[in-house]
C-alpha cells in the first residue's frame, strides 16, 4: 500500500518506503533504495525525509560520507521545527562537521531541540553545561537538563543525575 501512494507522489508514504529499506522492514536493507524514497519525499519538503538524508550522508549509508551534504539536509528539516534535525545541526555546529566550529549557532539548535522535549539533546546541554564546553560550566543548568531527560527514562541522563548528587555538584 505504501508503494502504491509513493508511486504517486504521497511524500509520507515514500518517506515510510524509505524508512523500511533504510532498517529493513519488511523488505531487505536497500540503501539505494531507501535514499531514492527518502530524496522523492524530501523534494516535496517532507521534514523527517529531508533529515533522514542528512543522516546517510553524515554516516555514508548508501552515499558518499559528505557532512556539507549532511548539514543542507539538516539545516532544511531543522528550519520546519524537526527537533531531531535541529540536534543533528547543533551537533554539527558543535563539532564542526562540515562547517566550521560555532558553539554558539549549535547551542541554540540544541536549545531548539530540546525545548520541545527531545531527550538526547537534553542530555547533551547537560553535558556541554556540566563541562563547560561551549558554555560556561554551570552544574545548576546541567542538572535541570539531565533532568529533564531523565524524567523521560534517558538511563545516560539519570545516571548523570545521580553523578551530579553524588558528587555535591
Amino acid at each position: 500500500w505504501f508503494k502504491l501512494a509513493a508511486d504517486q507522489g504521497h511524500s509520507d508514504a515514500q518517506n515510510s518506503l524509505g524508512r523500511m529499506y533504510m532498517n529493513g522492514y519488511g523488505v531487505p536493507r536497500d540503501y539505494a533504495e531507501a535514499f531514492k524514497w527518502f530524496k522523492l519525499a524530501a523534494d516535496q519538503g517532507h521534514s523527517d525525509a529531508q533529515n533522514s538524508l542528512g543522516y546517510m550522508y553524515f554516516y555514508g549509508y548508501g552515499v558518499r560520507q559528505d557532512y556539507a551534504e549532511a548539514f543542507k539536509w539538516y539545516k532544511l528539516s531543522a528550519d520546519q521545527g524537526n527537533p531531531d534535525a535541529q540536534f543533528s545541526l547543533g551537533m554539527t555546529y558543535m563539532k564542526g562537521y562540515g562547517v566550521p566550529k560555532d558553539y554558539v549557532e549549535g547551542l541554540k539548535w540544541l536549545k531548539l531541540s530540546a525545548d520541545q522535549g527531545y531527550i538526547y539533546a537534553q542530555s547533551m546541554l547537560g553535558l556541554y553545561y556540566k563541562s563547560g564546553y561551549g558554555v560556561p560550566q554551570d552544574y545548576a543548568e546541567a542538572l535541570k537538563w539531565f533532568k529533564l531527560s531523565a524524567d523521560q527514562g534517558h538511563s545516560h541522563a539519570q545516571l548523570d543525575v545521580g553523578s551530579l548528587y553524588l558528587f555535591g555538584d
